[in-house]
């Protein structure tokens, strides 16, 4: 009888060499294969937002690893605010899991991760925002104890 080895997730910081690995996660489903180009070489307006977030001690690009495979990421951003007695915010954002890692639970490590980084940087709450079309995602979130609490609007440029 075989033994499947347990698989070690680790929870990292970007790098550059990840940007690829990250943008076709981006792009690995309808949405994303309307909004993102995962083309080779990458394309340049990537590079120059990923050099940004880590110019950027407010930001943080972060990605999960198996067997040094990138198997999931998201941004967390740490904003600062007047409102609620000046409380910080973390703000949990592009989201997404490979598709062969999808249920196995690394969605909900990182984010337990990711609220751990968020406590350790004092903030007060942590939010998101998620496209209406996700009604597994909504589902996902509201698991972890989030609540649709608000509305948001966007203004394309």
């Amino acid at each position: 009888m075989e033994t499947c080895p347990i698989m070690q997730i680790v929870f990292r910081r970007a790098q550059l060499a990840d940007l690829p690995a990250i943008v076709a996660l981006l792009a690995d489903d309808a949405l994303g294969q309307q909004r993102e180009d995962a083309s080779s070489p990458t394309n340049p307006k990537y590079v120059d937002a990923f050099q940004a977030i880590l110019a950027d001690a407010n930001q943080l690009q972060m990605v999960a690893t198996a067997n040094d495979e990138v198997i999931g990421s998201l941004q967390l951003s740490f904003i600062p605010g007047l409102a609620r007695k000046g409380a910080w915010r973390g703000q949990i954002e592009a989201v997404r899991i490979a598709a062969t890692h999808r249920g196995s639970g690394v969605g909900q490590q990182m984010f337990e991760w990711a609220i751990g980084q968020c406590r350790a940087r004092g903030c007060d709450l942590v939010q998101l925002t998620t496209d209406k079309t996700r009604s597994d995602a909504h589902r996902f979130y509201e698991r972890l104890g989030f609540v649709g609490s608000h509305l948001g609007y966007k203004l394309m440029l």
